[in-house]
């Protein structure tokens, strides 16, 4: 523990008691009282500075991550909204095809084996069915 060396007056000396050292000493005394006053200024100062950068730092880095995460989404729905139009052109190309009488008349011979009159229907196999058959008889 390192001592702070103080002025001493030896206790011999008489202390002059006049209106000039009086002024002095309370001089004295308000340096003394405005540098501890600084003092704890300044540090409440550092204090309430390294509070608000903190504050702040949290705040970025949590605003930081939400925009990264919010990135992350708009890309997904994105890619989902490319998927969404993609899917409306081709229903919409549909819908108008299904306007036409002839492409009606096609899908119903295709999916419902309907005919026209004086046609035969014929059902082939489809090749994976095929396939199948083929793979059976070599077992």
């Amino acid at each position: 523990m390192v001592r702070k060396k103080t002025k001493q007056t030896p206790t011999n000396i008489a202390k002059i008691k006049n209106e000039y050292v009086r002024t002095l000493q309370q001089k004295e005394e308000r340096k003394k009282v405005q540098k501890a006053r600084l003092y704890r200024n300044l540090v409440v100062f550092a204090v309430i500075a390294i509070v608000s950068l903190g504050f702040l730092l949290n705040t970025f880095w949590g605003q930081k991550k939400t925009l990264a995460a919010k990135e992350q989404e708009k890309q997904a729905l994105l890619i989902e909204l490319a998927e969404k139009e993609e899917e409306h052109v081709m229903l919409k190309r549909q819908l108008e095809k299904l306007n036409d009488d002839e492409y009606i008349a096609k899908l119903a011979r295709q999916e419902y084996f309907l005919s026209d009159k004086n046609e035969i229907i014929f059902s082939l196999p489809k090749k994976e069915e095929k396939d199948k058959k083929k793979d059976e008889e070599k077992e």
